[in-house]
């Protein structure tokens, strides 16, 4: 058994709880930026209706690449924590896919962090 190994088979609390920190700002960074995505992707069925939203067309040319850049890096991040915690590919597949989804990323955050803790403090 190497010396980066704990009990229930995780690699050492201290890298898997790094690995959960930037799990969790990247999960909520790309929630966030979604959210205000989609806000400003809504002008087009609003500009039918003679509502514009103020800086719109701003916001999505500016945050729709910077959206994808941080969902890229939540990937990352995913894979790094579910492989240190052994994750299923199922249950990685369906965490990378829930920064796709407005407001998912915030609940599948919330989930993780709770089963990623009790499996820390199982071990």
């Amino acid at each position: 058994m190497s010396a980066d190994r704990v009990a229930g088979g995780l690699r050492s609390q201290a890298k898997v709880r790094s690995a959960l920190l930037r799990y969790r700002v990247l999960a909520w960074l790309t929630g966030i930026g979604l959210v205000v995505l989609t806000y400003s992707l809504l002008r087009y069925p609003l500009r039918a209706a003679d509502v514009e939203l103020p800086g719109a067309e701003a916001i999505s040319r500016v945050l729709g690449p910077l959206h994808g850049t941080l969902y890229i890096l939540l990937l990352v991040c995913t894979f790094d924590l579910g492989t240190r915690v052994r994750w299923p590919w199922g249950r990685m597949v369906l965490t990378a896919l829930a920064g796709t989804v407005p407001f998912l990323s915030f609940y599948a955050e919330r989930k993780n962090q709770r089963a990623v803790n009790d499996q820390l403090a199982r071990a």
